[in-house]
């Protein structure tokens, strides 16, 4: 790994495992023989769309949040994201009785924007770029002097997402691969850290949005590339790889795939029909992929992490016209 950098360990995700307990589920898994006969393989859903607020970020989240001493958490938080993450660190700073100020893109989902106002999370808006957010947010965090939670790029949240892969492991034996949607790469870099200690033997994979696929384009060319502002129904992927991400995704990211907008709306509206859950266009760019790629996943047993059930109900992506 690359040096000089502060990349957590799995005694951090123990650590945030403890730390969190109170404050989040631990989510079931389903199972679906109509997919295992679709794809050819053991399909098992690690449900986070039933987590604290909707979705996995909860986790890292809370660890930031009560990992803070008082004179630090004084101030609150402060964090930039297109939703889940918002409206998670909103969900924490809320159970610690601390602000929370949010930077979010005009075009987030209404949803999510209602969620963090109503975990108390206090919005500025910006343009929907990586580079509008990050700079309206430097305001943001110069006025409020308050903790900054990076939605990905932080040992803390990383390790806290490393708690979701280490209960599907002790929820579900013999497990071949583990596949997760990329953007940012924090759940994927709780994935790495969490099975390359406990189960090296597990395979990885990314699942990606063709039309914000520059962590694919990373990953093929050895070095990130950041796309500033792609567009896809995938909201929650719109964002690029940074440094330490990228560190446990270049060493222990088996492969990463990419579906079209088309097949990801399809794999969302399937996962609707037939499992009778609510997941978000994020967490179905996974099936999708193996859908596509039903070679690559054929006869093995496959944990598949949807991450979140944010979903705005009068914009569903099938009926757009």
């Amino acid at each position: 790994m690359k040096d000089g950098l502060d990349l957590p360990t799995f005694d951090d995700v123990v650590a945030a495992h403890e730390r969190i307990a109170p404050h989040i589920h631990r989510t079931p898994v389903l199972t679906s023989s109509y997919f295992n006969a679709l794809t050819g393989a053991e399909l098992f859903f690690k449900c986070e769309n039933f987590q604290k607020a909707g979705a996995f970020k909860v986790r890292g989240a809370c660890n930031a949040v009560f990992g803070l001493d008082d004179e630090m958490a004084e101030k609150g938080v402060a964090t930039h994201s297109s939703g889940n993450h918002a409206l998670s660190l909103s969900y924490a700073a809320g159970r610690r009785g601390i602000p929370c100020h949010v930077v979010m893109p005009k075009t987030a989902p209404e949803a999510k924007k209602a969620a963090v106002r109503g975990y108390g999370g206090i919005i500025t808006e910006c343009e929907p770029s990586t580079t509008s957010r990050e700079a309206v947010f430097a305001e943001v965090e110069a006025e409020t002097g308050a903790e900054f939670v990076h939605p990905y790029n932080d040992p803390r949240v990383i390790a806290g997402q490393g708690t979701c892969s280490r209960e599907l492991m002790e929820q579900v034996e013999g497990l071949d691969a583990v596949i997760a949607p990329i953007g940012g790469g924090g759940m994927i870099s709780g994935c790495c850290l969490t099975l390359s200690t406990i189960a090296p033997e597990v395979e990885i994979y990314a699942a990606e949005p063709e039309q914000a696929d520059d962590a694919y384009r990373s990953f093929k060319a050895g070095r990130i590339i950041a796309d500033d502002a792609p567009v896809t129904v995938a909201d929650g992927l719109k964002v690029p790889l940074k440094e330490r991400t990228w560190a446990f995704v270049s060493n222990h990211v088996t492969d990463i795939l990419t579906a079209s907008e088309e097949e990801i709306v399809a794999a969302m509206k399937l996962t609707w029909e037939r499992m009778k859950i609510v997941i978000e266009p994020s967490c179905a760019v996974p099936l999708a992929t193996i859908l596509k790629n039903k070679r690559v996943f054929a006869g093995k047993r496959v944990g598949v992490i949807i991450t979140g059930g944010n979903v705005d109900l009068d914009k569903l992506p099938w009926m757009v016209v």
